[in-house]
């Protein structure tokens, strides 16, 4: 018992609590409307999964860049602009689709590449200049494919809509196999310096870290999550369009803080994930509702517009809950980045020596 209370007492401290807790939530409200055994039945997951793997993977993405000090406003259009990659590129091109599919992933390496070069290297504001490229990259997009068109095989689509071998969903398996790597990768010396340079860039500087080097990288590993991601939009659509997604951008950087994570040095990929499935079940919950309402309650109708509204206000509440706690746990912030900081500065006076 002792055990239990010191794991929860650690993990209570952990930035990713408070996105736990907003999940949890918002998973039971869930059960309320419907029951365990159709919630977490095949057929309900893998549908789950289809729709929103590309959405979770983005956060991902942008959760890596809040990291190490960075945000990327444009990445919902980068997501668009692989799938207009895909498509064009085997529909024009008479190429095969795993080399469409492997253009368009480097397409979006070179984005994440190129708006990363601006916010570290040139130094311009994050927030401005991501949403900038926002409107430069949706349209490089409408220029490769001026209209919606395209289709993607109905034999490779439906690999990702179907569960694998009947058991386990497709695109589940590419969201936890992403979420593999990043855990690896959150083991390396690498992962140490995002934290450092997120946290404190001229203390990381000062510590021997190559602070533009470090962000570029981190941008780079931003833009194969999202090229991963624009691959799963493509395959769940099985068709083209070149200024789908916009809204990712926002969605993806709220979902990021209601799962407790800060700018740079603050948060965990769990973080990103956490607060990701809230923003996904939170919109279920709120159609649910809706719907629940519409039986009890004769000539009750709303529009999607309301339900927008209402799923944005639980939002805003969520950003709000997870601000405040997040507050409290400063302290333990700044402990870990000098304890990080002292660290690598130790590391790297022994590879001097």
């Amino acid at each position: 018992m002792q055990k239990i209370k010191d794991a929860f007492k650690r993990f209570y401290k952990q930035p990713a609590f408070t996105g736990f807790i907003l999940f949890m939530i918002v998973l039971i409200l869930n059960l309320i409307f419907e029951p365990p055994a159709k919630f977490f039945s095949l057929n309900y997951l893998n549908s789950l999964f289809v729709s929103n793997t590309p959405f979770l993977l983005v956060t991902l993405g942008q959760g890596i860049l809040m990291l190490a000090g960075l945000l990327d406003c444009s990445i919902g259009m980068q997501v668009a602009l692989v799938n207009v990659i895909s498509i064009m590129t085997v529909q024009e091109w008479g190429i095969p689709i795993w080399m469409g599919w492997i253009l368009a992933i480097l397409g979006a390496i070179a984005a994440s590449a190129l708006i990363g070069a601006l916010e570290s290297a040139v130094g311009l504001p994050s927030f401005l200049c991501s949403y900038a490229m926002t409107t430069v990259i949706k349209g490089v997009n409408v220029l490769i494919m001026p209209i919606e068109q395209g289709k993607v095989p109905k034999a490779v689509y439906k690999v990702y809509h179907n569960p694998l071998g009947g058991i386990f969903p497709t695109a589940a398996i590419i969201f936890f196999a992403v979420l593999i790597l990043l855990y690896l990768i959150s083991r390396t010396k690498f992962w140490k310096h995002v934290y450092a340079v997120g946290g404190n860039r001229q203390n990381a500087y000062a510590a021997g870290i190559n602070a533009v080097g470090t962000q570029m990288k981190a941008s780079i590993l931003k833009g194969v999550v999202v090229g991963i991601a624009g691959i799963c939009l493509t395959l769940m659509s099985a068709s083209g369009n070149p200024i789908q997604c916009e809204e990712y951008g926002m969605r993806s950087l709220a979902a990021c803080i209601m799962g407790g994570m800060g700018w740079g040095g603050w948060g965990s990929i769990g973080c990103a994930t956490f607060g990701g499935w809230f923003y996904v079940l939170i919109s279920n919950f709120v159609y649910y509702l809706f719907t629940w309402l519409a039986k009890i309650i004769p000539g009750f109708k709303v529009s999607s517009y309301y339900n927008n509204l209402a799923a944005d206000v639980i939002v805003f509440l969520g950003l709000l809950v997870t601000v405040i706690t997040n507050k409290r746990q400063r302290k333990s912030l700044k402990q870990g980045i000098n304890e990080t900081l002292k660290q690598l500065s130790k590391e790297e006076e022994k590879e001097d020596k």
